[in-house]
Formats: C-alpha cells, sequence, structure tokens
C-alpha cells in the first residue's frame, strides 16, 4: 500500500482518497510514469511537511520513513532529492481543486444551527505572505518599492474567503504586493465565483465601494460591512427605518481606469443600501460608534440589532488569518520559485482546511460551535494523537480518535467580540543590528576586518 497519514483521523476526509487524488491529476492532463513518490505518497508527504513544527523536507521524508516501517513496507532512502522532485512535478491546479473542494465541503456539510438564519455567511479579508529572496521570486513578487535592493524580500498579498460557520477557508487569491489591480478589492474579483445566490459576504470597510457592492448583487449576493471612511452618514436624509437606520441611494460614481465601459454601463444607476449606526459599549472605555452599510434592507427580517451582531462576528477573519499564518506558518513559506510557492500555499489551506474538518467532528461530537474551539489546540491534538494512532493497534483506534475529539473539545476561547488589542509586542528583540547592505558585500567587509586586524 502507498499511503501516508499524520493522523488516520484526517483520512476520514473522503476528498484527499487515494481515487480522488488520482482524479485530480488525470484532470490536469499531466503525464507521468509511476514513481515510488506517486501523486497520492507525495501529497501526504508534503501534507505531513506543511503539518510537521520543523516544515523542513528531511522532517518529512523521516516521517514518511517511519509510517512505512510501521507497515511493514521497505522505506524510501533518507535523501530527500527524490521527494524534491516529486513535489515539483506535483500539479498546482490539482493542490488547489482538493483544497477548494475540502473547504467547500466542509462549508456545504455545516448545520444549520452554525448558519446566520439559514444563510451561509463567508468572511473576506487580505494578508501577505514574505518568501526566500530568490530572482524568480522577485521576479514575481517585487519586493516593496521603499527597501534597498538586496536588503528586502519578496513579498505577495494574499486575499481569503472563510466560512463563517464552520471556519474553512474556501478559496486564495495570490498577487503582487504593489502595482496596478493588485488590491484587495482586485484579488476579489478574481475569486468571486465561490460566491453563490443567498451568500452574505461580510468585510471591512475597503470592500464597501459602489461597484463591488453592485457586481456582489448582480450575483444574488448581500453584503455587510463598514462604511467607507469617505462617505458620511446623514440620517435626516433617506426612508428612515428606526433610530439611526435608514434606507439611502448611491449614485454611481464615474468609470474607474481598470473598469471597461461596456461592464460599466451595465451597472446600475443608482443602488439603493441600508445604512445604520452600531454602538458597542466597553467596560471602562467610552461607548464605540460604528457605521455599517448592508443590503439587507428588510427591517422586519434582518433587525439592526442582528445586522450589528453578524458585523462584530468579522473579527474572526482576523483570527482565521492569524491561525493560518501563525499557528501553521504561512506569514513565510520555503519555496524558491513562484510555483512552488503558490503550491505551498494552497497546501497550507488544504492542510488549514483540515484541521477545521477534524474540529468540526469534535464540535459536533460535544454539541458545540466549531467557533468556540481553539485552532491552536486542535493543531497541537492532531499532532500528538497522529502518531499515536500511527502506531496504535486497530482495536485501540475508536479509543483514541474518542479522546482526540474530547482534546479538542475541551480547548475551549473566550467570546470577545468587541476586544481591542494593540498592533505591538512588549518582548524586545535581541540586540543584533539590521543589515543595511547586501549580504555578500557585509560578508566581504567582515572578512577585510579580520585580514587588517
Amino acid at each position: 500500500r502507498q499511503r501516508v497519514a499524520a493522523a488516520p483521523a484526517l483520512l476520514e476526509c473522503e476528498t484527499l482518497s487515494r481515487a480522488n487524488v488520482m482524479q485530480a491529476w488525470q484532470e490536469t492532463k499531466v503525464k507521468g510514469r509511476e514513481r515510488r513518490f506517486s501523486p497520492y505518497v507525495t501529497l501526504w508527504t508534503f501534507l505531513l511537511q506543511v503539518l510537521s513544527p520543523d516544515g523542513s523536507c528531511r522532517d518529512a521524508v523521516t516521517r514518511l520513513r517511519a509510517f512505512q516501517v510501521a507497515q511493514g513496507e521497505p522505506p524510501c532512502s533518507p535523501n530527500t532529492g527524490s521527494y524534491c522532485k516529486a513535489r515539483g512535478r506535483l500539479p498546482e491546479d490539482m493542490v488547489a481543486r482538493l483544497a477548494q473542494a475540502t473547504g467547500h465541503r466542509l462549508s456545504q456539510d455545516a448545520p444549520g444551527s452554525w448558519r446566520w438564519k439559514g444563510r451561509t455567511v463567508k468572511l473576506v479579508d487580505g494578508s501577505t505572505v514574505s518568501m526566500p529572496d530568490t530572482p524568480a521570486n522577485q521576479a514575481e513578487y517585487p519586493q516593496q518599492t521603499q527597501q534597498q535592493r538586496g536588503l528586502g524580500f519578496p513579498i505577495a498579498r494574499i486575499l481569503g474567503v472563510f466560512c463563517l460557520a464552520s471556519g474553512s477557508l474556501l478559496t486564495l487569491a495570490v498577487g503582487r504586493y504593489q502595482g496596478k489591480e493588485t488590491g484587495e478589492l482586485a484579488l476579489l474579483r478574481q475569486v468571486a465565483d465561490c460566491l453563490v445566490p443567498g451568500d452574505v459576504v461580510l468585510g471591512d470597510r475597503c470592500y464597501s465601494s459602489y461597484f463591488m457592492v453592485a457586481s456582489l448583487q448582480a450575483r444574488g449576493v448581500d453584503y455587510v460591512g463598514r462604511q467607507h471612511q469617505r462617505r458620511k452618514a446623514d440620517f435626516r436624509r433617506g426612508q428612515r427605518l428606526g433610530y439611526e437606520d435608514h434606507l439611502i441611494d448611491w449614485s454611481k460614481p464615474a468609470r474607474p481606469a481598470w473598469l471597461d465601459e461596456t461592464t460599466y454601463q451595465q451597472v446600475p444607476e443608482r443602488l439603493q443600501v441600508r445604512e445604520l449606526r452600531v454602538r458597542v459599549p466597553r467596560k471602562g472605555f467610552r461607548t464605540g460608534v460604528l457605521l455599517v452599510v448592508t443590503t439587507l434592507l428588510t427591517p422586519r427580517t434582518f433587525t439592526k440589532e442582528e445586522i450589528a451582531d453578524l458585523y462584530r462576528c468579522r473579527w474572526h477573519v482576523e483570527l482565521d488569518l492569524r491561525a493560518i499564518k501563525t499557528a501553521l506558518g504561512m506569514d513565510i513559506v520555503r519555496g524558491k520559485t513562484p510555483s512552488m510557492v503558490r503550491k505551498e500555499l494552497w497546501m497550507y489551506v488544504l492542510v488549514y482546511n483540515l484541521i477545521r474538518g477534524v474540529m468540526a467532528t469534535a464540535a459536533v461530537h460535544a454539541g458545540l460551535v466549531p467557533r468556540m474551539l481553539s485552532f491552536t489546540g486542535a493543531l497541537q491534538a492532531v499532532n500528538v494523537f497522529g502518531m499515536a494512532l500511527l502506531f496504535a493497534a486497530v482495536s485501540a483506534r475508536p479509543a483514541l480518535l474518542e479522546a482526540l475529539y474530547g482534546t479538542i473539545s475541551a480547548h475551549r476561547v473566550g467570546q470577545r467580540p468587541d476586544r481591542v488589542e494593540p498592533r505591538a509586542v512588549k518582548r524586545r528583540p535581541k540586540p543584533h543590528p539590521l543589515l543595511t547592505i547586501p549580504r555578500h558585500q557585509a560578508r566581504k567587509n567582515v572578512r577585510q576586518g579580520q585580514q587588517d586586524a
């Protein structure tokens, strides 16, 4: 048998069955001969690498060898060359399809009690990732322009679409950090096909633009977000729905440079939106005030308080990005080519969704909601119980799985929707100076100093 598992619990995901993986491989129409590192083995070894706290190829191959020996199979070579070549042959589209399928299936299987008024809420937000300083990465994802050549690292902007109910990451868009059509709105337009009629998009103020709201309405998707800072609220105008709650009309602005004339003419001349003011009481501080805009226009169906509570759930997308970037380690990827970088990002998405799937199972067993469980705690439990499940007898597996789900459901997080945290750290870094010249030049200066001494 050729199979690998970080934890057999993760193998319960049918999306990653051998048949589905090989079907995804065949759909890419990439030809290849049968090797020891088949697409299935390579995918699961890659998954081990991302799941490992070390994150190195050597660690992943070592885990694979341990599994092969435990299954009575001849182990592969401890040399990582074959695995690295196989990982390079793995099609990017194949990994992306599997990652997206895992996330969408988890979102679709979420019980109705996890949803908001029976509807699927999707969170959108952007972030950045860094990568090794190689000529190929610099050409595709250049470093920031204010950094000197040889002192910065390539940087890419990413945008994720998350499911509020299950926490799964449905899709990911990757682009340059700076330049035309590299902002979060442009990235969202690239992955807008993951939005289906009946969805509710929850975003921050940067998404509250006329053309974005119009494009969402054209898809049958509603929007809830904070009012853009350039718009001023005047509750004396429009159709009054309640205290600090009214309907107003937005007029179509001039055509932006990125929008062609034909599409611009198809955009409606006016949009009716609902604007409301949300007051957030904070203990020990003055009450916070937020302006929220939405296309949920019916006050009897969607009350002001319900919309306010929904917007306060937007904080979850920040926690989801922190989970995949900090807990899993996607903040700095290791790929030395743009293709390998994107492949690695999709593998992080796949592993993230697998962990969310285990959390969803644990939540169902405990009668909880996945948002009440700790992602870091689940990741730790999967890593620890994975080794026990790997070498345990078949008869002991049900008890271990029950203990795994019980451990995950025991680690809960506090519900703090209105918390405020400074973007600062307390612990001081070590007093090492920063490089102000390229490393090869700094190394040359050190050698010259030693010779002069």
